[in-house]
């Protein structure tokens, strides 16, 4: 939830919408009297750190981070996938069924732009301001924070264009100094080299988190983190114009940039470490309370009524409005993914929630195996509760952890040394030791490849929910593979053969108050059943029977049963990228090309 910074947002709308105008006045007539100029819009500190609010304002909402980018373009993927029959919206973009009238992707296109141009307004104006170079030493440290901000927000925006439309126009001068409002496509790799060198001087503009208040805005190492991840994005494969997924030859270069970043934030940790509980991570956000680790390394502030969708389109069903307010379970988790944790990893049931409550009672029910949804986003877990029909409980969106950093470091030190260093291992071994918490977590390879694939393995298990993983198999060019593994892996599951054959047709629960308990033999009373052999209770009265793999084999979506439904429009060389949507292919008027295969 937005700070006392971020809550003026509002009349930082209003100063950058006119701006805006004053930006385009060559179209209109009539000049309001209210016109603020550019020069008054940034005639001081204060004015200036208003208009840098209006650029982090088009991180939040809806249309970016809290829904369409955030719960809809990261899924299907072998994490999760959208619940319901097809449609032109979220469920339509899980299918990879994208269609260019689809207008959750073009309000998402919308709004990433609008940040751009916000910002492009203060990287250009920031620098302008007499008091950047001749004022007093507050004024200067605080404008070249507020610029250091602008340059980091500007390549988040282009970021998340970039990864899911590819090339696209990259605009880095204001809208009022263009000579043409929809210029072409640029090279991504050009666009990423930009953003990368801005990054680094925006990490030397920016403060250490605990030399400022504690609150959503951007720090050293968040630039230095976003640096890190944007490297590896751009020595990794995407799709290219010819529908070929490729990687470019100097990519090296960029996992050595990863690779440094990370390893000053690791050596850094008065700054950045982890919270000692994963669960706590989610609890501490849902309460809104401030991140002690700093962990969460960025973050975008949400809140108010409707900006927000986080906890209502993600989470578990919960219908009792009196206590929680409503959440539809929109994230399911896939049955593999499930069974893809040990049964001692903590992160399962915090990414994973298997329960529901009723509009009538606070009592959870177990889900079938087939609906299992998404936890990390709980409104149950929220303190205070939101009881009653608004749908935001105001959660923020976490862009990047300190476990992403961790984890990147260790990738990249793999690749760059054919192997991992100390580091690396270390690194992999610290996220892996606080989720199984005193449990063994088995051998870590040493060599190249075992070593990528524990990578793999590992960010599979720590950022589910956290709109990731998608985008890493796209940049080590697996994500058809992994559809493809998980379409066989349900097919077991529903089967119950190996590796699979100890998964059980059905469970059994009954309720102690309001929490819920298994029943998996007398021995074993309130151990989960996951892993055992089927438990019959005799007699089974009392007992509520649910559907577990037998699910798999009646779960119909789009009508076909899972393991077929999920990325059902999926296409190698073509899905890794979102189209152009109708109207912003007539907007620019032939400068913009069609992505592959649309």
């Amino acid at each position: 939830m937005k700070n006392r910074f971020l809550q003026t947002f509002t009349v930082s709308v209003l100063l950058i919408a006119l701006i805006a105008v004053a930006g385009c006045k060559k179209y209109t007539k009539v000049e309001a009297a209210s016109l603020y100029s550019i020069s008054q819009a940034f005639a001081d500190v204060s004015n200036a750190t208003i208009a840098v609010i209006g650029v982090y304002d088009e991180l939040m909402g809806y249309e970016t981070y809290g829904q369409f980018v955030s719960t809809e373009f990261p899924y299907d993927s072998d994490e999760g996938y959208q619940e319901g029959d097809i449609d032109n919206g979220r469920r339509g973009i899980g299918r990879y069924q994208f269609t260019i009238s689809n207008s959750d992707m073009r309000d998402a296109f919308r709004s990433l732009y609008r940040g751009v141009e916000r910002a492009n307004l203060c990287i250009e104006q920031i620098p302008l301001m007499p008091q950047y170079t001749k004022g007093s030493e507050v004024e200067k440290t605080d404008l070249q924070r507020l610029y250091g901000e602008a340059l980091t927000l500007r390549a988040q925006f282009l970021f998340e264009l970039i990864r899911n439309w590819g090339d696209v126009p990259a605009p880095l001068i204001p809208a009022y100094k263009q000579t043409s409002l929809f210029i072409g496509q640029t090279d991504r790799d050009s666009t990423y080299d930009r953003i990368i060198a801005d990054l680094a001087v925006a990490k030397d503009l920016l403060p250490w988190r605990t030399l400022v208040p504690k609150n959503e805005r951007i720090t050293k190492g968040t630039a230095k983190a976003l640096r890190a991840r944007i490297a590896l994005f751009r020595g990794g494969y995407s799709l290219r114009s010819n529908a070929q997924m490729e990687r470019r030859p100097d990519f090296l270069k960029y996992y050595q940039i990863a690779k440094d970043e990370c390893a000053e934030l690791i050596a850094n940790r008065a700054q950045h470490t982890l919270n000692p509980s994963f669960e706590n991570i989610w609890r501490d956000l849902t309460s809104f309370k401030v991140d002690s680790y700093g962990e969460r390394v960025f973050e975008v502030g949400e809140g108010g009524a409707t900006e927000s969708l986080l906890g209502f389109v993600n989470g578990p069903i919960l219908s009792n409005a009196s206590r929680y307010g409503a959440a539809f379970g929109g994230t399911r988790m896939m049955p593999s993914y499930f069974y893809a944790f040990d049964s001692v990893d903590t992160r399962r049931d915090v990414t994973i929630t298997f329960y529901r409550v009723a509009s009538s009672t606070n009592i959870k029910s177990v889900r079938r195996l087939g609906e299992i949804t998404s936890g990390k986003f709980r409104r149950d877990w929220r303190v205070p509760l939101l009881p009653g029909t608004q749908q935001s409980p105001g959660f923020n969106w976490v862009l990047i952890r300190f476990s992403d950093v961790l984890l990147m470091y260790a990738e990249a030190a793999n690749e760059i040394n054919n192997g991992p260093d100390p580091l690396a291992i270390t690194s992999l071994e610290e996220v892996r030791k606080r989720a199984f918490k005193n449990n063994p977590i088995g051998t870590t390879p040493t060599d190249k490849a075992g070593f990528f694939n524990a990578i793999v393995n590992e960010r599979f298990l720590e950022f589910g929910e956290e709109g990731i993983r998608k985008y890493d198999l796209i940049r080590w060019n697996l994500l058809a593979t992994k559809i493809a593994e998980t379409r066989i892996k349900l097919q077991q599951i529903r089967d119950r053969v190996a590796p699979y054959d100890y998964v059980p047709e059905y469970v059994y629960f009954k309720n102690a108050g309001e929490e819920i308990t298994w029943y998996t033999g007398s021995a074993n009373l309130n151990t989960q059943p996951f892993w055992r052999p089927q438990q019959t209770p005799s007699p089974i009265t009392g007992w509520s029977e649910v559907s577990w793999s037998a699910h798999l084999k009646s779960n119909v979506i789009d009508g076909k049963p899972l393991y077929q439904a999920f990325a059902g429009f999926f296409v190698t060389g073509k899905s890794e990228l979102m189209p152009y949507d109708q109207g912003t292919l007539d907007s620019y008027q032939g400068a913009l090309k069609q992505n592959p295969g649309y």
